[in-house]
């Protein structure tokens, strides 16, 4: 760590502080001190010589300071008492030292605020509101340097409030860790005797109301029991709840320096009168609340008397006048004003500033009401971040920023423990109240970073938290929001964001100025906030981490982009329930097969969620496998049911999540132009045909996946027009509501729909997904749409050839002259030997029968073979002696794939080939190609 930097224009200015093992929150002090312009060598301390030297802070002091100083004599002490404000009240300690704080212009009055003197144990005492110590060199002041300062607060012992600090300076090579000890012991009997003053104050008050009391005839309100005794005769009785309303409203009156009476609505028409009563006794000011009723149907007990306000307003009068109804005004002194009717109890007695820390405890108790209501209504980390802020601003804080740390936004699992500077976080809300809204934006959306030293720094790595002082003309770092906040000084406190043992972030609230500074009590209701908040922060960032994972796994499931084919054009279109989640069970497929044909699926597995886009991801992977074998509908439906009935891995009584799924799997052909499909308790599809005619396909129904064993599967063939439409989707297009509604209602708006579609298979999709209401889908719709074409007849050519060994050779030239025929000589030797193999083998064990040629051009030339055996060919090794069994090793060796598909009656063997002109094919060597089946050795 390099030298700190000094200011210019000072004679003092190029020696630079030493910065070598100073914390970082003194080195942080340090910079303030320097941007405010403070002199080392001598500050000048403003002095206040209107001090009260019989304050309630030095009386109860004295005592305990005076023993503290006399349990050090002999070493060179010195004590001083500051207020609030950082002034220095009263001094005690060695003469020397006393004369040393004379020189340094620390004497009565004088002011040893940060602003005004740098660091201090008593600034940072009155900004983080903890004990603090500083250590000879952490001084900002040169003279300050050889002493070791430790202080700590004195608190209100009623509200917390920080009411002053205890400063103790030694000589730094005298300094004990166990003085800190003993002055923390000092500070707590100080607290101590403030409770006791207090206590006093309020007894006498108390003694002064009763001494009216008994001269008026005034009652008490017994609030144990409820009921209000009098002199003179019996009084009603009041339920628990309205005696606590009557409370709440006189502990408001007594800490109001503006309302005089309330009046409170009470069951049975009754309406009770409050009006606070001023009370002085010595130097203490209080307040007593008395109360009497009325009831405003006219029947009972008169109302109390009312005299005319100088702002026009009807006040009650607790006494009745012997005169006229204005004779006394409110509060006019004399007998008449303590004497009182026999309608008036007293309610509370207190000064003005118990009766504000206990409005402001209910204050806190229904802020932390409302945090429990508002926070979290959202599974959205930045909105639960405003709420925060939105809740906070105006009762606690003038203004709130809320930062999150960058993985924890992203969905990352946050590490585990407190945070250190300069972690990576990001600033997601900033809320300085309605009246401030169109103010900058406090760098919402920005990375922020703290570094040592500064109190978000210190709340991370704690995770406790902490108060401070801000002196927006000293933060030449901007870690704080001075754009909002405005020139000046101002409180800070600091609430990490911890959830599971992790900090998530850090909250921030500032009060403008200096005249309500945070306190304990505050301290408390902040992490409390903090807390809450950061639960619903740790539940959306579960949620999102959650919800991304089942849409990375859904994703990787569906279909990324649908095959380009030439026969047929794609569209498809997913619509989840749940937008949010985004995750469910739905699926569509396209699956070229040989033959240039096309196997196109759609699927609905139960439910929603991970659970069902696990399963949606099995059954498609399962049916991909099926349609490789080139199986015709009915069989893939069947073998799908088998698997979602065979559940050996399920726990005795429980089914697989795949039971009940629906599944509709169809194969068109290009050549035949025709659709074989078959389905397992789905919807059938629609079909739109060129003439503009939209109809269902009649399917036979079949049961769900996991019921086949109910009946079999069927499928039906029916010619497909070339240019026809075929629409496929799952049940969730059909329901109008959580249950299936009127189906035949949204059927016929699908077909109607179709009826007037356009070219543009998107825009078709666009149009179905507005027929949704804005919410969405009430389940999860799959959309495939399919707009068939016929492969034209010029490039399909086929021959059926007798099962004879003369065979061969005619395929070979019938296959020659096709070639030639449609410009692709490159390809002449391979398809001729890929023929040669594949009508051999039809020939020799393809049985009785003709045996079928077929050729296909597309992108690719297919070569099919066809015989009425059922026979499966297979590749096996040839032995080194025998001539055959190396034909199949000759077809991989020359194509890009080939396969075998079953008919009701035969296969078919197909190979396809894709066309290289600009590679012409090379003289191949047949000897060397049977060479390369041949065993080693």
């Amino acid at each position: 760590m390099g030298s700190y930097p000094t200011s210019s224009g000072n004679d003092h200015g190029e020696r630079a502080l030493p910065v070598t093992a100073v914390r970082p929150e003194i080195l942080a002090s340090w910079r303030r001190s320097q941007s405010l312009g403070i002199d080392r060598e001598r500050a000048a301390l403003p002095i206040d010589r209107d001090l009260d030297p019989d304050s309630r802070l030095i009386r109860a002091a004295a005592p305990v300071l005076d023993r503290l100083c006399e349990r050090f004599s002999g070493i060179p002490v010195t004590v001083a008492l500051a207020d609030s404000r950082a002034n220095i009240v009263d001094r005690w300690g060695d003469p020397v030292g006393l004369e040393l704080m004379d020189a340094a212009s620390l004497v009565p009055g004088a002011n040893v605020d940060e602003r005004f003197m740098g660091t201090s144990s008593v600034s940072m005492v009155l900004s983080t509101r903890a004990p603090f110590v500083v250590v000879g060199h952490e001084h900002f002041l040169h003279d300050l340097k050889e002493l070791t300062c430790m202080a700590a607060p004195v608190r209100d012992p009623v509200g917390g409030a920080v009411r002053g600090a205890v400063n103790l300076s030694v000589p730094r090579e005298l300094a004990e860790p166990g003085m800190a000890l003993v002055l923390q012991q000092a500070t707590e009997r100080i607290e101590e005797r403030l409770l006791e003053l207090s206590t006093a104050r309020e007894l006498e008050l108390m003694r002064s109301f009763r001494r009216a009391r008994e001269r008026g005839g005034h009652a008490e309100l017994e609030l144990g029991s409820g009921k209000l005794s009098r002199l003179g005769g019996p009084a009603p009785r009041l339920a628990a709840q309205e005696r606590l309303i009557l409370l709440e409203r006189a502990v408001e009156l007594i800490s109001s320096a503006d309302e005089t009476f309330a009046e409170v609505p009470l069951a049975g028409s009754r309406t009770a009168v409050l009006r606070r009563r001023e009370l002085h006794h010595g130097d203490a000011e209080g307040a007593a609340v008395e109360v009497s009723f009325e009831d405003t149907r006219g029947t009972g007990a008169p109302g109390p008397a009312t005299a005319t306000a100088p702002d026009g307003r009807r006040v009650p009068l607790l006494h009745r006048p012997a005169g006229t109804a204005g004779a006394d005004a409110p509060g006019a002194p004399g007998g008449a004003h303590a004497a009182g009717p026999a309608d008036a109890w007293l309610l509370l007695v207190g000064e003005p500033g118990v009766g504000r820390l206990a409005a402001e405890a209910r204050g806190r108790l229904s802020l932390l009401n409302e945090a429990g209501v508002r926070l979290g209504t959202t599974l959205d980390m930045r909105r639960t971040a405003e709420e925060l802020a939105e809740i906070a601003v105006p009762c606690f804080a003038d203004l709130v920023v809320v930062d999150l740390v960058e993985s924890v936004l992203a969905g990352e699992e946050p590490r585990p423990g407190r945070l250190r500077p300069g972690a990576a976080l990001r600033r997601v809300a900033a809320w300085p109240g309605r009246d401030f809204r169109d103010t900058a934006a406090g760098g919402v959306d920005e990375p922020v970073g703290y570094p040592a030293g500064t109190p978000q720094a210190r709340c991370l790595e704690t995770g406790q938290p902490g108060t401070d002082s801000v002196v927006t003309a000293a933060l030449a770092d901007r870690v704080h929001p001075v754009d909002l906040l405005g020139e000046g000084e101002h409180s800070y406190l600091g609430a990490p964001l911890s959830a599971q043992g992790s900090v998530l972030g850090l909250a921030g609230f500032y009060r403008r100025g200096r005249t309500r500074p945070y306190e304990e009590d505050d301290l408390t209701l902040a992490g409390e906030l903090a807390a809450r908040a950061a639960i619903s922060v740790d539940n959306a960032r579960r949620y999102r981490r959650e919800r991304h994972a089942s849409l990375t796994l859904q994703r990787s499931l569906l279909p990324h982009v649908l095959p380009r084919l030439s026969t047929v054009e794609l569209a498809s279109r997913y619509l989840p329930a749940d937008a949010r989640a985004g995750v469910g069970g739905d699926w569509f497929d396209a699956i070229p097969l040989s033959g240039m044909r096309v196997a196109l699926v759609v699927g609905d597995v139960p439910g929603n969620g991970l659970q069902a886009a696990a399963t949606m991801g099995r059954l498609r992977t399962a049916v991909r496998t099926l349609a490789g074998l080139d199986l015709l509908p009915e069989e893939v439906l069947a073998h799908l049911d088998d698997l979602v009935s065979r559940t050996p891995d399920e726990p005795a009584g429980e089914q697989d999540p795949a039971t009940g799924a629906t599944c509709l799997y169809a194969i068109y052909d290009p050549v035949s132009c025709s659709c074989t499909a078959a389905r397992a308790g789905h919807p059938p599809p629609a079909l739109l045909t060129p003439d503009g005619t939209a109809e269902l396909l009649d399917l036979p129904a079949g049961p769900p996946l996991g019921l086949g064993g109910i009946q079999p599967y069927e499928s039906a063939t029916v010619g497909l027009p070339a240019g026809s439409l075929l629409t496929m989707y799952t049940d969730g297009l059909l329901k109008e509501s959580r249950g299936y509604g009127d189906t035949d209602a949204r059927t016929g708006q699908l077909l109607a729909l179709l009826n007037l579609a356009g070219p543009a298979l998107e825009d078709i999709c666009d149009r179905v997904a507005d027929t949704f209401p804005p919410g969405g889908p009430y389940d999860d719709v799959a959309l495939l749409l399919a707009r068939v074409h016929a492969l034209p007849e010029q490039q399909v050519a086929s021959w059926e050839l007798p099962s004879e060994p003369s065979a061969v050779a005619r395929a070979r030239a019938l296959t020659r002259a096709q070639l030639a025929a449609w410009g692709m000589p490159e390809l002449d030797f391979n398809t001729g030997l890929v023929v040669s193999e594949l009508v051999t083998n039809a020939v020799r064990y393809g049985g009785p029968g003709p045996v079928g040629l077929r050729l296909l051009r597309d992108d690719s030339l297919i070569c099919e073979v066809s015989d009425r055996s059922n026979t499966s060919p297979r590749i096996r090794r040839a032995a080194t002696t025998e001539e055959g069994g190396r034909g199949l090793f000759l077809v991989a060796q020359f194509t890009k794939s080939w396969g075998a598909r079953y008919m009701p009656q035969g296969k078919t063997v197909w190979a396809e080939q894709i066309p290289q002109p600009e590679q012409p094919a090379p003289e191949t060597d047949e000897q060397a190609l049977l060479a390369m089946f041949d065993d080693p050795g």
